[in-house]
């Protein structure tokens, strides 16, 4: 059994990357948080739960409360994970089905472009999502560091 964890650890953890990974985690986490932080409290201008409820509520995403709160808490924990590299596989898949999300729900119909409300931005995050559930943290990660230690 415990090869199994071994094995299981090392495929969440561990990571050949070097330090390209961080230089995504670091400004796609903010952007998260920030994002998360908007949806969740009502910071930076955001509407908190209820005004995104409401919005998400208007999309047909039902109930619009749990998927604000889903959302924001996708956006804003994993931006956090992104941050300080802990979880980044699991972090970053949970992101990129947020972008798909958003993609398709809101950002599809008005084209590519920012500045039409398109998808370009949300497509932008989902690349880099994507990028770092495929390479993991790399160095100078909490993944990193845990996967050198169970590898012992």
């Amino acid at each position: 059994m415990s090869n199994v964890n071994t094995s299981l650890t090392q495929r969440v953890l561990g990571t050949d990357a070097g330090f390209g990974p961080l230089a995504l985690r670091i400004p796609i986490g903010i952007i998260f948080i920030a994002h998360g932080a908007q949806k969740l409290f009502g910071a930076f201008g955001g509407y908190g739960l209820e005004g995104t409820g409401q919005f998400m509520a208007s999309l047909g995403l039902t109930p619009g409360y749990l998927m604000a709160l889903l959302a924001g808490s996708a956006e804003f924990f994993g931006g956090l994970a992104l941050l300080f590299g802990v979880l980044v596989r699991p972090a970053a898949a949970a992101l990129a089905f947020a972008m798909l999300v958003a993609i398709f729900s809101v950002h599809v119909k008005n084209g590519l472009f920012l500045d039409k409300n398109g998808y370009e931005y949300a497509l932008a995050l989902l690349a880099a999502s994507v990028s770092l559930l495929l390479s993991g943290a790399g160095k100078l990660s909490v993944d990193s560091a845990l996967a050198a230690r169970s590898a012992r």
